[in-house]
């Protein structure tokens, strides 16, 4: 659970504004790399998943993140914006093989919690004219005006 909690927190202050779905989804991404390589483990993008692909399909499906960590359970993180089933089934495949499964779901909410021993964190987004940005963007301040007894705008602070 240190893991999901630790990366909670770091995507927690992840900002953006202005992305495309896949772009958002591709920032996200790039950001969970960024933590795992910040924990000193070594990270796969897109590894091979113990879980089969449907057919017509042949072979395994992929974890967009997978860590390794010296003496620890490996960690395996699924990006998605949306409620797939698939991903439900693919990280109880991951976490019954031994890995610690984490899901990171974007966008507006609600996310209804996966079933144990998958891990759920989230990070608020809302759209905007067809594009993303989180809840922690920077957006412009409004602009705020206050006059003085004489008629000239006086700074904010000193009102």
């Amino acid at each position: 659970m240190e893991a999901a909690d630790s990366l909670s927190e770091w995507l927690g202050r992840l900002a953006f504004e202005g992305l495309s779905e896949g772009d958002a989804t591709a920032r996200i991404t790039g950001e969970i790399a960024r933590w795992a390589d910040w924990q000193g483990w070594r990270v796969y993008r897109r590894a091979p998943s113990v879980f089969p692909l449907p057919p017509p399909l042949r072979g395994h499906s992929v974890i967009d993140v997978a860590c390794a960590r010296p003496g620890e359970q490996p960690v395996v993180i699924e990006v998605d914006r949306t409620d797939r089933q698939r991903t439900v089934d693919k990280l109880l495949a991951e976490a019954a093989a031994g890995r610690l499964a984490i899901w990171v779901r974007w966008g507006a909410g609600p996310f209804p919690a996966p079933p144990l021993p998958v891990h759920l964190v989230t990070v608020e987004a809302a759209r905007e004219s067809g594009r993303w940005r989180t809840a922690t963007a920077q957006r412009p301040a409004p602009q705020h005006s206050a006059s003085g007894t004489d008629g000239v705008e006086a700074p904010l602070w000193e009102v």
